[in-house]
C-alpha cells in the first residue's frame, strides 16, 4: 500500500511557490518527456503513486496538490482557469517546456483547460474519468450539501464511504483512503467545491484542442458515466484512443493502475 500519510503531509514534500500560492508537489526528475498528472476533487497527489512508482523510470513525471488539497492551501475564491495556470506555472518552475497533461475527474477539466491557455506547453492529454461539461441542478445540490457536511468537523460517516465508493468501487485502497480524509482538515476544500460547482461548460472550445488525447473512463463510473466520455470521445478533433475499464470506477489509475499505465506508455511512445 502507498503510504498516503506521508504524502499527505505537506512539510515531507517540495512547496512551490505559484501564483502567490504555495503548491506541493512531487517529481521523479532526470530529462526524460515530462507528465503532470492532475488528481481528481477529494484527494491528492499520491492518487498518482500507482503511476509514478510504473513511469518514474521512463518519463519524468510531476503530481501536485491543487489548491484546497494535501499540502496546498486554498486562501480564496478561485476558478479551473487559475488552476489551470497553477500547472502551466509549476511547469515553468520546474524548468519544463511542455509535458502531456494527465488528470482525474476534475484533474482532466484542469488539463483542458491548461490546453486553451497555452496550447505551447501541452503536448497530449489524458483523460481520465472525465468531462467538458458542468453539473445539471440536482447535480449541484447534491454536491453542495455533500461539501457541506466534509467541511464540518462531524465524522464523515456514510459521505465518506460514499466518495469511496464512487473512487473504488469495492477495491480495498478505498479504507485508507476514508481513514485519511476523517484525519484531515477537511475544512480545506470550501474554495476547491466553489471552483467545481462554478465551472464553466468548455464542451464547444474542444474543437479547438489539437493536441493527441487519450480517453481512459470506467465503466461503472458512477460520478461522470461511460456516455458522457464517449460522447467527448466523438467531440475531440485527435482521439488517439478511447480505453473503456471493465468495472473500472471513477479512480481506474488506482484501482486498474496496470491498464492504465499500460495505456499511459503506449500513447507516450506514439504520439
Amino acid at each position: 500500500m502507498f503510504d498516503l500519510y506521508i504524502n499527505f503531509k505537506s512539510k515531507k514534500m517540495p512547496l512551490a511557490n505559484i501564483n502567490g500560492n504555495e503548491i506541493n508537489y512531487k517529481d521523479t526528475g532526470g530529462d526524460k518527456p515530462a507528465i503532470i498528472f492532475s488528481h481528481g476533487f477529494f484527494m491528492n497527489l499520491s492518487s498518482f503513486d500507482p503511476q509514478l512508482e510504473i513511469l518514474k523510470d521512463k518519463y519524468r513525471c510531476i503530481s501536485w496538490d491543487e489548491r484546497g488539497f494535501g499540502g496546498s492551501v486554498a486562501k480564496e475564491n478561485f476558478t479551473y482557469w487559475d488552476s489551470a495556470q497553477d500547472s502551466i506555472s509549476l511547469l515553468e518552475y520546474l524548468n519544463i517546456n511542455n509535458a502531456v497533461f494527465a488528470g482525474v475527474s476534475k484533474g482532466g477539466f484542469i488539463s483542458l483547460r491548461a490546453y486553451l491557455t497555452n496550447p505551447n506547453v501541452v503536448k497530449g492529454i489524458i483523460l481520465i474519468g472525465s468531462d467538458s461539461g458542468t453539473f445539471d441542478n440536482d447535480q449541484q445540490v447534491e454536491f453542495a450539501n455533500l461539501t457541506d457536511h466534509w467541511c464540518s468537523t462531524n465524522p464523515l460517516g456514510e459521505a465518506g464511504e460514499a466518495v469511496g465508493e464512487v473512487y473504488f468501487g469495492d477495491d480495498p485502497q478505498k479504507k485508507s483512503w476514508i481513514e485519511l480524509w476523517e484525519k484531515s482538515d477537511r475544512s480545506n476544500i470550501k474554495y476547491p467545491a466553489r471552483a467545481l460547482l462554478l465551472r464553466d461548460n468548455i464542451t464547444h472550445k474542444l474543437k479547438d484542442i489539437k493536441c493527441p488525447f487519450l480517453i481512459i473512463h470506467g465503466e461503472k463510473d458512477s460520478a461522470i458515466t461511460i456516455d458522457k466520455a464517449e460522447a467527448l470521445s466523438k467531440r475531440v478533433p485527435n482521439l488517439y484512443k478511447f480505453l473503456r475499464i471493465k468495472d473500472g470506477p471513477h479512480g481506474p489509475n488506482m484501482t486498474h493502475a496496470q491498464e492504465t499505465n499500460n495505456a499511459i506508455i503506449d500513447f507516450m511512445e506514439n504520439i
